[in-house]
């Protein structure tokens, strides 16, 4: 009999483990012993803070970010043909959603893998929730494009889309540009469409806040260096 694939949640900061992690993650990440991570060091660290008991030293880990070549994807596979367990262990947040994880679980199908997903924080989700958007029909949309005339051209159609289709638009941006993105915001966008900025989710300076563009000319926030999560929604 196969393993099983375990897609692992992780927090999204420095939050409390027990905060926002299930009690049966943590019972399944203390009971296994191979591992597919984004980084080595930052889930170590997580694995121990889930289980200070366990032997860290015991574990085997194999690494799963933009770097990685697929070639290698067979080799991380083959304890689950074996009948061991798996887990998938990305920065932040969930496997496969605006984290790498996508290409291992469609391989683990295609192999008839069992693939187990684990409740636990998605900013994405976290951040619609709270946005008081249409949550009935959205798109995440990643990052947008880092090129500042590219990017207020993705922002403007997005914008339309969002108008056209009644369409909450979802992106994010790297922390220390997010700034830069905000700015394209307030400056390309309609006073009246509705921005809601999600920053710190899930930690004490959590703050989840939804104004218009014109609104928000009133009051810009400092977001740099904070992990945020934007949604766009015109109407």
């Amino acid at each position: 009999m196969k393993g099983k694939l375990y897609l692992i949640p992780t927090t999204l900061g420095d939050d409390g483990v027990d905060a926002v992690i299930p009690a049966e993650v943590k019972n399944i990440i203390s009971r296994l012993d191979i591992f597919i991570v984004e980084n080595i060091r930052s889930a170590r660290r997580y694995i121990r803070k889930v289980d200070a008991e366990k032997s860290i030293d015991g574990l085997t880990f194999f690494v799963l970010n933009k770097h990685t070549d697929k070639g290698q994807f067979p080799e991380f596979l083959a304890p689950l043909k074996k009948g061991r367990d798996v887990g998938l262990i990305t920065e932040a947040g969930v496997p496969g959603i605006a984290d790498p994880g996508e290409d291992i679980v469609r391989m683990a199908h295609k192999q008839e893998i069992r693939v187990v997903p684990l409740v636990g924080p998605s900013s994405v989700t976290l951040a619609l929730m709270g946005s008081g958007l249409n949550g009935q029909h959205f798109a995440f949309n990643g990052y947008l494009p880092i090129q500042s005339n590219e990017r207020i051209k993705k922002l403007k159609m997005l914008e339309k889309r969002s108008q056209q289709e009644n369409q909450t638009q979802i992106f994010m941006e790297t922390p220390y540009r997010n700034n830069q993105l905000l700015k394209d915001i307030l400056e390309h966008c309609r006073d009246r469409t509705l921005l809601c900025i999600a920053s710190n989710i899930t930690l004490e300076n959590e703050k989840i806040q939804t104004k218009t563009i014109k609104e928000w000319r009133k009051a810009v926030p400092d977001l740099n260096k904070q992990p945020a999560i934007f949604l766009l929604h015109s109407s």
